[in-house]
């Protein structure tokens, strides 16, 4: 696709709305968008500073809202890393280099502004149970709410299959839960760590070595959890053998609210639409390698069923504008008729660092190594449940 300054995209655009459809509609496109579009972008360092927002919990003020969160801004500190800000304000390491193109996740400098991308497009899927979309490496979690309460959801950054050992899709329950599990080693992963010269033994026991971490949910799919990891920094990568992974503190929240019989769904989603008081999002991440859906039809079934708030289906120019952003996936949720690639940063939340250094914490050289290994950590498992 040709690429044109935006400036003479937005004259093509508008000109084009003026011959297809005559001044009315012209008027209703430019006073659909006209209400941010002249916005002025504040400088970062000019902007009230805020504490940040909780980027795991959300309450639903509608039965129509399907987007939460807002994007935030945080400057890095002297020795941060995309990990450090990554766990701290409840994202994954993916989640942050794939919303700051350019910024070295080692080592992003002192005061430079690191978007958070911790504004989210629900899935499209009943809200109920646990939702895995695994193109966008995040779990939600709808808790049943009380009765005369709103819906609240939750959701968490995970780690998937890697290419070869791809996390399943489908409708599934939890049909077990196990605290501190010994990891029954699987045949196949057994072979793979011998022929690195990293043999492993048949169960490894509960413990700090042990890559399920201390909580476990069981899937009614053969040899597949959701658990937590004795390696956190492969959380929000494609590290496993299929397996799903949180945070420790994350899966440990999760294992005391879900119970056996809960409903799982595991979908494959890059590309999602969203509506928050009436702004309608697009939220857009890279296809996975080995998707068998080519991207192209994805996002053409995406663009056919979406409406505008009228009702209509979207005319040319918006669907064009969306494949435009389809193009550079960000993962983070775009206003679809604010034709501005700064319009994320514009309104993001300017927030505190709160990342607390712990001084038995690795160096960069040991977390960079760890990173190297949790490519091999996990398993497609069988757990003992006592």
């Amino acid at each position: 696709m040709p690429r044109f300054s935006h400036a003479r995209s937005l004259t093509l655009l508008l000109l084009s709305l003026l011959a297809l459809a005559g001044c009315e509609t012209l008027d209703g496109f430019m006073a659909g968008m006209g209400k941010n579009a002249s916005q002025k972008v504040v400088p970062v360092e000019e902007r009230p500073v805020h504490d940040p927002i909780d980027s795991n919990t959300f309450t639903l003020t509608s039965a129509t809202q399907t987007v939460v969160g807002e994007p935030q801004i945080v400057l890095a500190g002297p020795e941060d890393t995309f990990s450090d800000l990554a766990r701290t304000y409840g994202l994954g390491y993916d989640d942050l280099l794939d919303a700051n193109p350019g910024i070295d996740p080692w080592l992003p400098g002192e005061g430079t502004p690191v978007l958070l991308p911790t504004q989210y497009v629900l899935p499209d899927a009943p809200k109920r149970g646990v939702i895995l979309n695994i193109a966008t490496k995040r779990l939600f979690y709808y808790p049943p709410p009380a009765d005369g309460e709103l819906q609240q959801v939750m959701t968490y950054p995970i780690g998937i299959g890697r290419v070869g050992w791809e996390t399943p899709l489908g409708d599934t329950t939890v049909i077990a839960k196990a605290k501190n599990p010994s990891w029954w080693v699987p045949a196949s992963v057994r072979r793979e760590h011998a022929e690195m010269g990293d043999p492993l033994p048949s169960v490894v026991p509960p413990g700090p070595d042990n890559p399920l971490g201390t909580r476990v949910l069981k899937l009614d799919m053969p040899g597949y959890l959701i658990h937590g990891t004795n390696q956190p920094y492969g959380v929000g990568m494609r590290v496993s053998h299929g397996c799903v992974r949180l945070y420790p503190e994350n899966i440990e929240f999760l294992y005391a609210l879900v119970e056996v019989g809960e409903v799982v769904t595991i979908m494959n989603e890059p590309y999602q639409m969203g509506r928050n008081d009436g702004v309608l999002f697009f939220e857009a991440h890279a296809p996975l390698e080995d998707d068998t859906v080519p991207a192209e039809d994805r996002l053409a079934a995406l663009l056919d069923a979406e409406q505008d708030t009228n009702g209509q289906a979207l005319n040319d120019h918006l669907k064009e504008h969306i494949r435009s952003l389809a193009a550079m996936p960000s993962g983070v949720p775009t206003s679809i008729v604010m034709y501005d690639a700064a319009e994320t940063m514009a309104r993001a939340r300017v927030v505190h660092n709160i990342v607390e250094r712990d001084p038995n914490e690795p160096t960069l050289s040991e977390v960079r190594e760890m990173m190297d290994e949790v490519m091999a950590e996990d398993g497609a498992v069988e757990t003992s449940i006592e």
